[in-house]
């Protein structure tokens, strides 16, 4: 059996487990929770570390077959896209479990609720079967809205979910008229993803065929991940929602969408994707300039994470639009790194909530001297959402603004200024607002994270990106050689990589 049953397994199994335990054995129930988290956390890295990178075909690869009659069967398996989400899926997975401390009513029904969604997480992203693929991707996203309805915080939580509900539903169905309309057209009568992809190779669709698939996937992802002018769901879902919730849809489940258009779009789709690529980088301004502006001018701590979590997904879609090695290898690199950079800083704000339960800037500020901890893993996070050298963010775009180059050197230009200027200036001036300055005396009792284990979640997140950070190769030789393979399905995209690695080369 491959590891990576066992990855998605463990969750899903520990939360059946859970069913069954009285509700008022609340040691035991957490302890369920963080247990069936960090085995998974382990197994990914385990598999992380025995990956290797430019193998032909897919590692740890299980098929186990279905419904034959329609080509359905359980298949999972990674190559250098999805191996790195794995990870950290995972290691999120664990941190969220960790933080739920602050659960402090139906936490069974929330522990429960959070294995499912951690399952479903991992499954989606191992899975290499079109059905499992969606099926686990929403097995995941039900659970969002429940625990935003039920624990989620503020005068808006309702509104929140409504609206968190319908802009993902919408999502989700766009796609998967995509994902079926794929199925159909491909005539390949199959769901199993490596098999549509070779008979492709033979028999590519027809362009009018593409053109009306590729908007269905690039517009249903792009719901699910914030893209602009379809975000205004994922600041406002985010700021209410528990700390646990926010750290795995942000982190995790969001970046679904985009490996969802470099698995499946760019390769059963190439010419539809040429021709759709200036319309995404355009597009991506917005999340860039737009959504940073209003970053800028937020007052609530969450809303201004939730908004700088939404511009941060640009620079993933302009990587995707270069339709390059270095762009696709860098959006990649940025999926990564952003899932541990939302995780950090959605859990470091969820603690400063339970300690002092506003998340209005005006209402704190000097909180570095009664949370040293605290504080200074926020000012890293903040730092690492500035694209500051050491982080894994900073590498992520650096390449991004590499391959974008090649393709779309204005829109280059722009989102540099957006991620220089506008995110340095939203982030630096949170950060003086929140952590320097008077301290109010009704701070004065507040309490840092008490010991190791309370500090565990934020010093691995952070660990994450300065691993990451300062050994990005760990992720980049591994991402490469299954990028180029994506591209490489089809002659446009073919001579477009080459010249992007031969400038790189150069």
């Amino acid at each position: 059996m491959s590891i990576l049953t066992y990855i998605a397994g463990w969750p899903l199994l520990a939360a059946l487990l859970l069913a069954v335990v009285p509700r008022n054995y609340r040691v035991i129930l957490r302890a369920i929770a963080v247990l069936a988290t960090l085995i998974p956390a382990v197994l990914a890295v385990k598999m992380f570390a025995q990956f290797v990178p430019g193998a032909n075909g897919y590692q740890f690869e299980q098929q186990i077959p279905w419904v034959e009659s329609l080509g359905i069967s359980y298949h999972v398996g990674v190559d250098g896209l999805n191996v790195g989400l794995i990870l950290m899926g995972a290691i999120v997975a664990f941190a969220a479990a960790l933080c739920s401390w602050e659960i402090q009513t139906r936490e069974k029904e929330f522990y429960i609720l959070l294995l499912v969604m951690t399952g479903g997480i991992l499954g989606a992203f191992a899975s290499l079967d079109l059905f499992f693929f969606y099926f686990l991707h929403e097995l995941a996203l039900v659970p969002t809205f429940i625990m935003i309805g039920v624990w989620g915080r503020g005068e808006k939580k309702n509104y929140a979910t409504f609206q968190i509900t319908l802009y993902l539903s919408i999502g989700a169905l766009i796609a998967l008229i995509g994902l079926i309309a794929l199925y159909l057209q491909s005539g390949a009568n199959t769901f199993d993803i490596p098999k549509i992809i070779e008979h492709a190779k033979a028999n590519p669709l027809a362009a009018s065929a593409q053109n009306f698939i590729f908007p269905l996937l690039l517009f249903g992802f792009g719901i699910l991940v914030s893209l602009w002018p379809f975000h205004s769901w994922a600041p406002l879902g985010y700021g209410v929602a528990p700390s646990p919730t926010a750290m795995l849809h942000a982190g995790v489940l969001k970046k679904f969408g985009l490996y969802g258009l470099i698995r499946i779009a760019l390769p059963l789709l190439p010419q539809a994707a040429q021709s759709w690529a200036q319309v995404i980088a355009w597009l991506c301004v917005g999340n860039i300039l737009y959504v940073g502006w209003v970053a800028m001018r937020q007052r609530d701590l969450n809303l201004l994470v939730g908004n700088s979590s939404v511009a941060h997904m640009g620079f993933i879609f302009l990587g995707i639009a270069s339709l390059n090695i270095i762009g696709v290898t860098g959006a990649v690199l940025i999926m990564i790194a952003h899932g541990f950079l939302a995780a950090l800083t959605f859990a470091l704000s969820g603690y400063i909530y339970q300690q002092t339960g506003t998340l209005q800037i005006s209402e704190l500020g000097g909180l570095c001297r009664k949370l040293p901890f605290i504080g200074t893993a926020l000012l890293m996070a903040a730092m690492a959402g500035c694209g500051l050298p050491g982080f894994a963010n900073f590498a992520g775009e650096a390449t991004v603004f590499f391959g974008a180059w090649v393709k779309f050197p204005a829109i280059t230009i722009i989102a540099l200024w957006g991620a220089l200027v506008i995110g340095g200036v939203y982030m630096t001036r949170a950060i003086r607002n929140v952590l320097h300055g008077p301290l109010p005396e009704k701070w004065n009792s507040l309490a840092d994270a008490a010991n190791a284990w309370r500090k565990l979640p934020y010093a691995l997140l952070l660990a994450s990106l300065l691993i990451f950070g300062f050994a990005p190769k760990l992720l980049t030789d591994k991402i490469n050689p299954d990028a180029e393979k994506i591209l490489n399905q089809a002659a446009p995209i073919k001579l477009v990589a080459h010249t992007a690695t031969s400038g790189a080369r150069n």
